[in-house]
């Protein structure tokens, strides 16, 4: 089992957004110091609860304070950038990062951000974007020439102009950075994506009873292909939270920052879309019982290091197996000691005793 971050970022919508950022970097940096293995990071353009709209300058400037660590975003949101710029600025932060930038894309799920960029997310054209935008920023990195007349975008890779201008940025990794999609509901076209084209599938944090159908979109997308998908590239976001016993954990995580953000945000936003089904291990279970205690009795990994291990190893079991645990990052910044201490206790306590979760271990997958 291998540990990575994902965050939104989140921050309560009274921290300044310098200090959040601040606050991020400083997380990124305890990450690094760790030995996790990946972060990534959202965009979002309306939420003030997720108030980062660029995730390369998060990116530029973690990658000039962490020496090991990849990172990428989780992801850009296609259909907000023309593919052609954002294939150049992607090749350049791949050049900065000295070959650990993972590319991550989704395709846009907040109506808010819709109709600022006047997208129909509603009748799908949110996902036809971002199709059609990945095909023309992987042209952009692979072929010399080509006119792409799209639904959405016209880009042209022509001629050398002058003797002495063309288009010229690519990756430093080859063929291009490494690239994940997250998904959310249980027919994502973003997971049949990365089943079809053997990208990496990250579910968002979920009730594992729900994110278990996660894996049938993957190998629904990679029959189109040919390909078997393979488990140990799946990413699993999850609420952690490690304290020295199951009660600190509790306090700290449901009376702290993680459940403040659910209950003044995360819960009411799947309220409206009415996903809140999507948190429940029970599809009897009445939308009002949904609350932030309830999600950290079934859904988040929290308590002492021997709890929490329990806890992965029943998700893994839940699931079928995967190859990555991606924490789900908050704002702790009033308590910062608080969350390294959870994510060192994750790090070198619990790590050790789920290290033999590995889905190429088939006696483990089949336990």
């Amino acid at each position: 089992m291998k540990f990575g971050f994902f965050t939104m970022p989140s921050h309560p919508p009274e921290r300044g957004l310098k200090a959040g950022h601040d606050f991020d970097l400083m997380t990124f940096r305890w990450l690094d110091e760790l030995g996790y293995e990946e972060i990534w990071i959202g965009e979002h353009h309306t939420a003030p609860w997720e108030p980062h709209p660029s995730p390369d300058l998060l990116i530029a400037q973690s990658l000039k304070e962490t020496k090991n660590i990849r990172i990428g975003p989780g992801g850009f949101l296609l259909p907000y950038h023309h593919p052609a710029e954002l294939a150049n600025r992607v090749a350049m932060l791949d050049h900065l990062s000295e070959g650990r930038l993972n590319f991550g894309i989704a395709a846009s799920g907040l109506p808010s951000d819709w109709q600022m960029f006047n997208v129909d997310g509603m009748s799908g054209q949110n996902r036809e974007m971002t199709r059609e935008a990945l095909d023309i920023i992987l042209k952009m990195w692979s072929e010399e020439k080509f006119d792409y007349k799209g639904k959405y975008w016209h880009v042209t890779k022509g001629d050398e102009m002058f003797g002495f201008l063309r288009p010229h940025l690519k990756p430093v990794q080859s063929p291009h950075p490494p690239i994940g999609v997250a998904g959310l509901s249980a027919n994502s076209d973003t997971l049949k994506m990365a089943g079809e084209f053997g990208y990496m599938p990250m579910s968002l944090n979920l009730n594992p009873a729900y994110v278990g159908s996660h894996w049938a979109a993957v190998e629904e997308g990679a029959r189109k292909s040919g390909r078997t998908p393979d488990r140990g590239e799946w990413r699993m976001v999850r609420e952690i939270f490690v304290a020295e016993t199951d009660e600190q954990a509790w306090e700290l995580s449901v009376n702290g920052p993680m459940g403040r953000m659910m209950r003044e945000y995360f819960l009411p936003l799947l309220g409206q879309f009415g996903f809140l089904e999507y948190l429940k291990h029970d599809p009897s279970v009445p939308d009002s019982d949904v609350t932030a205690e309830y999600c950290a009795k079934h859904n988040w990994l929290i308590g002492s290091p021997a709890t929490v291990a329990e806890k992965i190893e029943k998700v893994y079991a839940d699931v079928g197996g995967f190859g990555q645990l991606l924490v789900s990052g908050f704002d702790y910044a009033d308590q910062p000691d608080v969350w390294r201490n959870s994510l060192t206790m994750l790090k070198n306590e619990v790590g050790p005793k789920v290290a033999h979760l590995d889905p190429s271990n088939k006696a483990v997958a089949a336990e």
